[in-house]
């Protein structure tokens, strides 16, 4: 019934609240939307998260999109740019700050190196360890932790800055090559 239908009408149907809709719009698009994730990137699993993560925001915020503004393939490659990119500049940022945490690609982390830096997190203090425990090892956005923690998205922006100053200084001594 769904296949003949266009991503506007299974979009409209989702937003009626068809749920069945959603699945269709998912076939319809899960294809090219990780063709273009992945030509972006090069990269697999940073495809495959983004493109779980796409459909989850788009179930979220069904009813943002309009018809009138675009095409339904527009407003999900939109979510899906904003958040590869958000996800790229956060691992960016992550290697520049911390690279020591950061798992180097084709090379292997000694298990010496894995256990200074599981020692420098220790000595942080619960909230600072918890806010870098979900931005840098579960990958998630500093609204989201913000959520989950219970607190101003600020507060998460200064935990994690205080945080990374302290293990960097901490760490110095382990990994006197990386700046």
């Amino acid at each position: 019934m769904y296949m003949t239908q266009t991503p506007e009408e299974l979009m409209t149907a989702f937003q009626n609240g068809d749920r069945d809709a959603m699945g269709q719009l998912y076939e319809q698009l899960v294809e090219p939307l990780y063709c273009f994730l992945f030509r972006y990137t090069g990269e697999k699993e940073i495809s495959i998260d983004t493109v779980h993560d796409v459909f989850e925001t788009l179930h979220k915020k069904k009813n943002q999109y309009d018809v009138n503004r675009g095409t339904v393939k527009a407003f999900v490659f939109q979510i899906a740019y904003r958040q590869l990119v958000n996800k790229l500049n956060r691992r960016r940022k992550w290697r520049s700050l911390l690279p020591s945490l950061v798992p180097r690609e084709r090379t292997r982390v000694s298990t010496e190196d894995r256990l200074a830096v599981q020692k420098a997190l220790d000595t942080l203090s619960d909230p600072h360890r918890a806010v870098i425990l979900l931005a840098y090892y579960e990958d998630m956005a500093q609204g989201d932790i913000a959520q989950i923690l219970d607190i101003p998205v600020g507060t998460v922006k200064s935990r994690l800055h205080h945080a990374i100053q302290q293990l960097k200084s901490r760490l110095k001594e382990d990994f006197p090559h990386e700046r």
